[in-house]
């Protein structure tokens, strides 16, 4: 339900795999983060819009949350202005894909025009070659072949106008073949090139959640259900409530919109002796279903 997970493994696993924090860091996987299943055939194709990079207060907005928890950790970092090292990197990346334009080629119908002229070329080969055989079989018996001759004349010129139609249905075809293997290896860069940035992405929210994660840790001793024992190393080696990591770090982040707590997150909170606003150093709290489904409550 919430980005960090139980054991460490599991949490490992998540956040390995964090795909969703677009300019922050970002491997192939964590669909779980993303809400995404398997790559389809317009993520192999390469096709697939690349994700533009959620504001912070997407990801922690909103507890319990399905992020991460490194994911979690970078987006309160980058709601305090941090900024990872390999960001200009990510930006160049992101700058290289956004100039890659492929348009559609329809090589089937540049196909079918060749078939169709082919075909016309040979149809009006068989009719001249008919009314040439007309005219000199009436001109053999001093019959009047003035009408055939005007029938080959104009069967000619269809002829002609077929076989000059061919050579620009040719040509077309030839120059669609040259797009299609363009698009192939501007699809095959861009395929590249998305590799690359979920890399950085993945790196960049890893350098950004280990700059916090002292802070995280600190905030564990403060938020209900949190332990600083459990933080571990880092965050693949959190073995704590996941709520707790998640109210942890709304507490380490700066945000300006409110904070929505519901379910076992608005329990946890009111429980607690202190208010809200100052378990989680925010200035807006918003509790909802915090038992049986208890609507939404203002700001507290």
């Amino acid at each position: 339900m919430t980005g960090a997970r139980s054991t460490p493994s599991a949490s490992g696993r998540g956040d390995e795999r964090d795909g969703g924090d677009v300019g922050d860091g970002e491997d192939e996987g964590d669909r779980e983060d993303e809400g995404d299943g398997p790559a389809g055939a317009d993520e192999k194709d390469g096709t697939a819009p690349v994700e533009e990079r959620p504001e912070p207060s997407a990801v922690i907005g909103r507890i319990p949350t399905d992020a991460g928890l490194r994911r979690q950790l970078a987006a309160a970092a980058r709601s305090r202005g941090r900024t990872a090292s390999v960001a200009a990197e990510i930006s160049e990346i992101e700058s290289e894909l956004a100039a890659i334009e492929i348009e559609p080629v329809d090589l089937t119908a540049a196909r079918r025009r060749v078939a169709e002229t082919t075909g016309e070329i040979e149809r009006l080969k068989e009719r001249v070659a008919a009314l040439r055989g007309d005219a000199r079989a009436r001109r053999a018996v001093d019959a009047d072949a003035d009408a055939a001759l005007d029938d080959l004349e104009t069967a000619a010129a269809e002829l002609s106008a077929a076989q000059t139609e061919a050579i620009a249905a040719e040509q077309a075809l030839e120059r669609a073949r040259a797009e299609a293997a363009r698009n192939r290896d501007e699809r095959r860069r861009r395929l590249r090139l998305r590799d690359r940035l979920r890399n950085r992405r993945c790196a960049a929210r890893r350098e950004l959640a280990e700059a916090v994660y002292p802070e995280f840790r600190r905030a564990l001793a403060v938020v209900p259900g949190g332990d600083p024992n459990t933080a571990g190393s880092g965050p693949e080696a959190y073995d704590g409530d996941p709520v707790a990591a998640s109210l942890a770090a709304v507490r380490v982040a700066a945000l300006d919109s409110p904070v929505e707590l519901r379910g076992e997150a608005a329990r946890a909170v009111e429980a607690a002796d202190r208010s809200a606003r100052s378990l989680l150093r925010t200035a807006r709290v918003r509790v909802g279903e915090a038992a049986g489904g208890a609507s939404d409550r203002p700001d507290v």
